[in-house]
């Protein structure tokens, strides 16, 4: 199966410069050519025989490159549409205070695991079997994803991210754009 890189209708974002999300979307599709580079070669790499363990080694590099596309697309995805506010008594709300309390306690929280040291993730999943909300940092998009969970947010803290426009210091202030720009509705889409 050959992956296709998507393509985003992104509105000009507050606080990310143009330079900064095209840097970021060619990242992304070199997650998505790679899927397909590693694709192609374990087919190759079965046909001829190959040894095992190089088959395995592709293999377990493939959910690096796939997960690094999927998070990408929920990410670039929340910015579509342009911003919009999140509506008031939206399934996301209910269990935004149900797990934190009120919206700004989750709003809060999910800003200070942003603030965690280091690369990855900040992912708010939706654990569909308990019914709750988890806000979790993930640092490699491909290892600490919680299994079943469903992604309701995605938050790149890698510093491609971001160093176009900020440096690591001043990461707190690519929250707060990234924050500025989101689609709330994407969003609530995500937990129905």
């Amino acid at each position: 199966m050959t992956y296709t890189a998507k393509t985003f209708t992104l509105p000009t974002l507050e606080g990310l410069s143009e330079e900064q999300v095209s840097v970021h979307l060619a990242l992304y599709e070199g997650y998505v050519k790679h899927m397909n580079v590693i694709s192609e070669e374990l087919e190759k790499l079965k046909e001829q025989g190959a040894n095992q363990y190089v088959i395995n080694e592709l293999r377990r590099r493939f959910s690096f490159e796939w997960n690094g596309a999927r998070m990408h697309e929920y990410y670039f995805t929340q910015f579509e549409g342009g911003p919009q506010n999140p509506t008031a008594d939206s399934l996301l709300q209910k269990h935004a205070e149900k797990k934190y309390g009120s919206w700004d306690n989750f709003i809060a929280h999910i800003k200070e695991v942003a603030g965690s040291r280091g690369i990855g993730w900040v992912v708010v999943s939706l654990d569909e079997t308990a019914d709750s909300l988890q806000t979790v940092w993930v640092s490699d998009h491909e290892l600490g994803q919680l299994g079943g969970a469903k992604v309701i947010l995605a938050l790149d803290m890698w510093e491609h991210a971001f160093m176009v426009d900020y440096r690591p210091a001043k990461k707190n202030e690519y929250v707060e754009a990234f924050f500025n720009n989101l689609n709330w509705s994407v969003i609530e889409n995500r937990v129905s």
